[in-house]
């Protein structure tokens, strides 16, 4: 039978907001009354790198394209590893209220061998299985995996291996750890994986689309008219796409400017990595070339774009370890009902006055998010003004 206004919730980045996404947010929307709440990241994302699209336009892209309801996560959880990230936008969806799903593409597109993995992750058992393969000297991932293969299979080790599926775990770990009433479903990812670099049918992977896109490629057939329109229309602009190489030399500048006592006040920092990157700061005349001198078994180039990027925007580990507020970037008269109707346990931003309101920890989350937003102006050909975290409007439609 099938459930009557049921609220299904979708943490994501839309980096751009393609063809696979759609046919989700369409999936989603099976009955008249399903609704639909993205938690999405904004204009930095978790590779360490600056979204192609700025953050106002793939909210109001995602409302276009089937969404009801757009919450932003919070520059430490959207710059975060695969866990925390996860363990975030499901905590957003949980502290809304009312959320009866969380939906995700996967490779398997079956929830049950995924939800098996993470409570195997989540046990005491695991913590004791993967301990002799990381004092063997196995980067963490490795290790994991091969902890699963002995625990639950090649075949649940191989699931592992794939990113959906992985990050699919990540989501099923944190509705776990929570003890949420968040049901997990997942669809098989539509025809491409997730760093593909090749395409089937109308289907490519974001990560294909950006390197497109940098590369001045017309990619009009994988993403939604209203994507390509604004795409052509921010591309006229000079604002299309966004990439970080426009701050390379700032973000230099920066890094060798700093000791290692400060680099290491960063998340994820550990082992003595800051020596390696600011030695390597010294001399690297771009940012590849540093993530390329810095990369160990340990750390991927992924880790060391966030580690970087996360000092230059400010982030450190003494932030609040907990959510702080829901920042409300876009809703259609649907997701206008979602609010009215929820009971949520964190308090809502939806203008800029609504920032005097929360408490100093908040504060402190909303004013680095509105730094990093006015350093993002940077990162393409003309820049966009500051301060439009505290100028821009909600997006109704």
């Amino acid at each position: 039978m099938v459930a009557k206004n049921r609220i299904s919730g979708i943490i994501c980045e839309f980096n751009p907001l393609h063809n696979g996404h759609a046919a989700l947010l369409k999936h989603l929307r099976q009955d008249a009354d399903d609704r639909t709440v993205c938690v999405m990241s904004g204009n930095f994302v978790q590779r360490g790198e600056a979204a192609v699209l700025d953050k106002w336009s793939r909210t109001r892209l995602a409302l276009e394209n089937g969404a009801d309801l757009v919450l932003e996560l919070p520059l430490p959880w959207a710059m975060a590893g695969a866990e925390r990230f996860a363990l975030g936008g499901v905590s957003l969806l949980a502290a809304l209220g009312g959320v009866d799903r969380l939906a995700f593409g996967s490779e398997c597109g079956e929830t049950t061998p995924l939800l098996r993995i993470a409570e195997y992750l989540l046990s005491p058992q695991f913590s004791a299985d993967i301990r002799p393969h990381l004092a063997a000297g196995l980067p963490f991932a490795a290790a994991r995996g091969k902890a699963i293969e002995k625990a639950l299979g090649a075949d649940c080790a191989a699931l592992n291996e794939q990113p959906n599926n992985i990050l699919g775990i990540e989501y099923c770990k944190a509705l776990t750890k929570r003890g949420s009433m968040i049901t997990p479903y997942t669809i098989p990812r539509v025809a491409v994986g997730h760093d593909a670099q090749n395409v089937s049918g109308r289907f490519a992977s974001a990560s294909l689309l950006r390197r497109l896109s940098a590369e001045g490629e017309d990619i009009s057939p994988f993403v939604p008219e209203n994507t390509n329109a604004r795409i052509g229309e921010l591309r006229g602009e000079k604002r299309y796409p966004a990439n970080i190489r426009y701050l390379e030399r700032a973000v230099l500048a920066f890094l060798v400017t700093l000791s290692p006592e400060r680099l290491r006040t960063v998340p994820d920092v550990s082992e003595g990595i800051e020596n390696r990157i600011l030695a390597a700061a010294g001399t690297a005349p771009s940012l590849e070339a540093l993530y390329d001198a810095v990369k160990t078994k340990r750390y991927s180039h992924a880790r060391i774009r966030r580690i970087v990027l996360s000092a230059f925007l400010g982030l450190t580990d003494d932030l609040p370890a907990t959510l702080p507020y829901l920042r409300v970037l876009g809703m259609n008269e649907r997701g206008a009902e979602i609010l009215r109707t929820a009971k949520p346990t964190l308090p809502y931003v939806t203008r800029p006055a609504d920032v005097k309101k929360l408490s100093a920890d908040a504060q402190r989350i909303f004013a680095l998010e509105a730094r990093a937003d006015d350093l993002y102006g940077f990162c393409t050909e003309h820049r966009r003004p500051a301060g439009l975290d505290y100028t821009e409007k909600l997006i109704r439609l």
